[in-house]
C-alpha cells in the first residue's frame, strides 16, 4: 500500500533529497526518535524526522522515498524480492541497493546472498548488528578472508555468554570454529568452557581435531600393520586421538539436542570409516579391532528410530537413547583403554 497522500515535511524532504543525492551506503531508521541514520563514505549522518501524521504512516512514506531512489520502486520493499531474498536468492545487482531501504529483511537478504563481499558485510553489520546476521555472514568465504571475519567471530564469541539455548550455542560455536577467524587464545578459552558446556564440543570435534591439547598416548602392545585400519588405530592410540576420544565420549554422553546427536554420530562414522576391515586386519588386538569396526559403521541413522518418535531434549532425550548410545560409548572407551 503506497502513501502518496502522506507528504514529508518540507525540511525532511529537502534534507533527505540532499543526502540521497550525495550518496549513501546503508540506511536504518530509529523509530523511537524518530530519525533516519545513514552510513556514508564520510561516516554516519543522522537526520531527525518531523512527522506530519501518525509516525508509522510517516516512516512508511520515508521508506517509499528510499525505495524509489534505490530501486525505482516507489511502493517500498518490492514484494517479489521479499519472496526470494531470505532464501539467498537476491540478485547480486540488487545487493548494495537493498541496504538503502531501511528494511531489516532486506539487510538480512544481503547477509544471506551468495554474492556477499567483505565490503558489503561491513555495511550489513552497521545496519543490523545481531547474532543471526553475524552467523550468516561468517559462513561466507569472502568474509572469512576479509577484515570482517575477525570482527564477527569476536562478536559471536562474546555473545555466547548470553546464549541460553544449547542448540543455538552449538551452532554458533560450529560457525566460529569453521571460519578459522577466532584467535588461538580465544579458541583455547572456549575449549576450557566446553568441559562445563558440552554442547560447545561438537564444533571442536568437527573442525579442530588436529588442534586439541594432546593427552598421554596409549601404549600399543603389538606392531600395527601398514593398512587403513592400522593407521586409524595408530591415530586412536596417539595423544591427539586419545583427546578426541575423551571429548567425543563427553559430548555424546551429555548431548543436549537431536542436532547434536546426529552430528556427533556422523563424525564418529567419518573418523573411523577406514577401520571397517579392522577385525580382519588387526587380529592381534581383537577387542580394539571390534570396537574400531563397529564405530566405522556408525551414522546418524542409528538414532533416527528413537529421535523421530520424540521431541524430548536434554536428559529425557538421552534416556530415550540410552540403549542406542550405550554400545557406541563402550566402544569409544575401549579405544581409550578404559575397559
Amino acid at each position: 500500500m503506497t502513501m502518496k497522500n502522506v507528504e514529508l515535511s518540507p525540511e525532511d524532504a529537502l534534507r533527505l533529497h540532499v543526502l540521497l543525492a550525495a550518496g549513501v551506503e546503508a540506511v536504518r531508521i530509529d523509530e523511537a526518535r524518530p530519525a533516519l541514520i545513514a552510513l556514508t563514505e564520510a561516516g554516519e549522518r543522522i537526520l531527525p524526522l518531523h512527522p506530519t501524521t501518525r509516525p508509522e504512516r510517516y516512516l512508511q512514506r520515508v521508506k517509499e522515498v528510499l525505495a524509489g531512489h534505490a530501486m525505482g520502486s516507489p511502493g517500498g520493499y518490492p514484494i517479489h524480492l521479499r519472496r526470494w531474498t531470505r532464501m539467498g536468492q537476491a540478485s547480486e545487482k540488487y545487493l548494495a541497493a537493498l541496504l538503502k531501504l531501511a528494511e531489516p529483511e532486506a539487510v538480512l537478504a544481503v547477509a544471506y546472498a551468495p554474492g556477499l563481499t567483505d565490503e558489503l558485510a561491513r555495511r550489513v553489520w552497521w545496519a543490523l548488528p545481531n547474532a543471526e546476521t553475524a552467523k550468516v555472514m561468517l559462513m561466507h568465504p569472502a568474509v572469512q578472508q576479509g577484515l570482517m571475519g575477525s570482527i564477527l567471530a569476536d562478536y559471536l564469541y562474546e555473545h555466547l555468554s548470553f546464549e541460553s539455548d544449547a542448540r543455538e550455542a552449538m551452532e554458533t560455536v560450529r560457525v566460529i570454529l569453521k571460519s578459522g577467524c577466532l584467535p588461538a587464545d580465544k579458541r583455547q578459552a572456549l575449549l576450557a568452557k566446553a568441559r562445563r558446556r558440552p554442547h560447545y564440543l561438537p564444533g571442536f570435534l568437527e573442525s579442530c581435531a588436529n588442534e586439541l591439547p594432546a593427552l598421554p598416548a596409549r601404549a600399543c602392545p603389538h606392531p600395527l600393520p601398514p593398512t587403513a585400519a592400522g593407521e586409524v588405530l595408530a591415530w586412536a592410540y596417539s595423544g591427539l586421538g586419545q583427546s578426541w576420544l575423551e571429548l567425543m565420549t563427553l559430548a555424546l554422553d551429555r548431548a543436549a539436542s537431536h542436532e547434536a546427536v546426529y552430528l556427533l554420530l556422523d563424525l564418529i562414522g567419518q573418523r573411523f570409516a577406514a577401520g571397517a576391515a579392522a577385525e580382519e586386519e588387526l587380529t592381534a588386538l581383537p577387542q580394539d579391532a571390534a570396537a574400531l569396526a563397529s564405530l566405522a559403521r556408525v551414522t546418524a541413522r542409528v538414532a533416527e528410530p528413537v529421535l523421530m518418535r520424540t521431541t524430548a531434549v536434554g536428559p529425557l532425550m538421552r534416556r530415550h537413547l540410552s540403549a542406542t548410545l550405550a554400545p557406541i560409548l563402550q566402544h569409544l572407551r575401549q579405544l581409550r583403554g578404559e575397559t
